[in-house]
């Protein structure tokens, strides 16, 4: 009887060949060979790229190899270098060295009053088109004019209390809405039917037309309890105040004067009315600035 704890886990399918003790020796015979041939292939390449390094060709293909590497080597060192003391200047410097921060964005704002003609004309033809170009570079703002009453911290505005909430509605729309492609857009879209403002009719077309909330522009512009909507325009108007501004519509660009728009005509506009000289000064004044730093 078989002892089963000698029988094979696996036992050999019928008819399989068995290997004999002299066919196993043959196949470790024939393996160790291979390894000797692979080793005697493996020497014999050595020797011959040793050799061959030593002809005239080998030595010249080897030269262009080491001055490749050395090259690469150097460069790497190089560009590594100048990173690494770039890093470290900006960490140490940057907050200081003006070279590292970005350009500002140039000041442009316009003064207008809601329901005048010239402001229509102004940001028709100079401020909106000129924004078209460059509203990335400028810090742009619409301001307001009037004269502020003392009796109720209230604001008069020249063409009556229409006007004041036109302006209010307006000055709401950049509160809520900063993107001047949004306010800007919204603001035009009044101007050009001034004579219509405040009509709920057109707020509300011009509102839906530029993607503007009419409930949260109607609050923000009848809110009593807060009056925020007059806040804003007294701010607005008290700014033109300071900067001395009393002409619908002038322009004013890094702070100063640029154009201004009345009675159906340009005045004062030494650097040029149009579209191109307005962009034209902006640019310029960045370029300016880059020029200060270098």
């Amino acid at each position: 009887m078989t002892d089963p704890e000698k029988s094979p886990l696996l036992p050999l399918p019928s008819g399989s060949p068995s290997v004999t003790p002299t066919e196993d020796s043959a196949l470790l015979h024939l393996r160790d060979e291979v390894t000797r041939t692979r080793t005697a292939h493996l020497e014999a390449s050595k020797q011959y790229a040793a050799a061959w390094r030593h002809t005239k060709q080998g030595r010249t293909v080897t030269i262009i190899h080491n001055i490749i590497l050395t090259i690469v080597g150097l460069l790497s060192i190089t560009v590594i270098s100048a990173m690494l003391f770039a890093l470290g200047f900006a960490i140490i410097y940057g907050d200081d060295d003006p070279t590292y921060r970005p350009l500002r964005r140039v000041p442009l704002e316009a003064h207008i009053m809601s329901k005048c003609p010239d402001a229509r004309d102004c940001l028709r033809d100079l401020v909106l088109p000129s924004m078209q170009q460059v509203s990335r570079e400028v810090d742009f703002k619409l301001s307001y004019i009037g004269k502020p009453t003392q009796e109720d911290d209230g604001v008069e505005c020249m063409h009556g209390p229409e006007e004041c909430l036109g302006n209010i509605l307006e000055l709401c729309a950049a509160e809520i809405y900063p993107d001047p492609k949004i306010h800007l857009g919204f603001t035009m879209c009044m101007t050009r039917q001034y004579r219509e403002i405040p009509d709920k009719t057109l707020v509300q077309d011009c509102a839906l037309e530029h993607g503007i909330s009419f409930e949260k522009l109607n609050d923000c512009a009848s809110d009593e309890h807060t009056g925020k909507g007059m806040s804003l325009l007294r701010e607005s108007v008290e700014r033109s105040a300071r900067e001395n501004v009393t002409t619908s519509c002038t322009v004013r660009v890094d702070g100063k004067n640029w154009c201004v728009r009345d009675g159906g005509k340009w005045k004062d506009c030494e650097g040029g009315s149009g579209v191109k000289d307005l962009v034209g000064e902006i640019r310029r004044l960045r370029l300016e600035q880059r020029a200060d730093f270098e």
